[in-house]
């Protein structure tokens, strides 16, 4: 490395004129930011400046997306600079979260008549103990949204599934309040809307065996009811046995007998009904 030694200030004042002192090669150097931190021996003033140099992004805006939930990751991947950069501006931030979604497990959630006397987080772990989650596993975070109000996060896994509830927080005394912001966050706020599932045990062949009846005797059982009765067919108990004739009557079967009359209702003669007299006829 070449060293250079300082001629003075150019006589546009805004650059400082260096000179080579083996070849008397001169160089012009910006009198700027830089410059001015690198004397005072600056270091995270110069570590700012290489990001702004780097990136579009200046370090208020990294910090304003931290705070409006962004990771250094993406803030990273978005400014097009190293994460170790970014982490620089967001640590601060990431503390505010931090504190924020600390704060607001100490709110009250404000219910229909007002809010409750216990706060967000004994709800939650009293909502995690009944439904046998492990509420060590949980993950509390906020942000600050667009209109300036904090919004507390909870992430927990159950099963296989990622689940998020939402919160905004309004911090006051006594803790503040915090309001449910999604179907999640009421629900665990509500302590009689979990329901145990109910107990899935095996079937037991000999106990819960169900006899269905097939097509053809469901077929048969309809038919025999809806078939009309046999008036001409009688029960076995009360069904008379044939008897024999004997020899006289069965001579008397071969002479003709007297048709039985049948019994016609008497039609009274026109005289009767003239006279009122009863017909004696029959």
């Amino acid at each position: 490395m070449r060293a250079l030694r300082v001629v003075g200030l150019h006589e546009d004042g805004k650059s400082i004129v260096l000179e080579d002192p083996a070849s008397r090669t001169r160089f012009l150097l910006p009198a700027d930011e830089t410059l001015r931190a690198a004397a005072r021996g600056d270091i995270a003033r110069l570590g700012q400046i290489e990001i702004e140099l780097e990136s579009q992004m200046r370090p208020r805006e990294i910090q304003a997306r931290i705070r409006a939930g962004e990771s250094v990751e993406q803030v990273a991947s978005g400014a097009g600079v190293s994460v170790q950069r970014v982490e620089r501006f967001a640590y601060p931030v990431l503390l505010e979260r931090s504190r924020t979604a600390e704060l607001a497990q100490s709110a009250h959630p404000v219910r229909e008549d007002g809010p409750d006397v216990q706060t967000l987080g004994e709800v939650i772990a009293y909502a995690f103990g009944v439904r046998g989650h492990d509420y060590s596993q949980a993950r509390w975070d906020s942000w600050r949204g667009d209109d300036g109000k904090w919004v507390v996060v909870l992430q927990w896994k159950a099963g296989r599934s990622d689940n998020r509830a939402h919160w905004s927080f309004s911090p006051g005394a006594h803790g503040g309040t915090v309001h449910a912001l999604d179907e999640n966050a009421e629900v665990l706020l509500n302590p009689n809307s979990y329901r145990p599932p109910r107990t899935v045990r095996a079937l037991d062949p000999a106990r819960d065996a169900v006899v269905q009846p097939t097509l053809d005797s469901a077929e048969d059982e309809r038919l025999a009811i809806e078939a009309p009765a046999d008036p001409h067919e009688e029960d076995d108990d009360t069904r008379e046995i044939p008897r024999v004739p004997s020899d006289d009557e069965a001579a008397d079967d071969d002479q003709p007998r007297a048709k039985p009359k049948k019994n016609h209702p008497i039609v009274p003669s026109w005289e009767d009904v003239l006279l009122g007299v009863r017909s004696q006829r029959g």
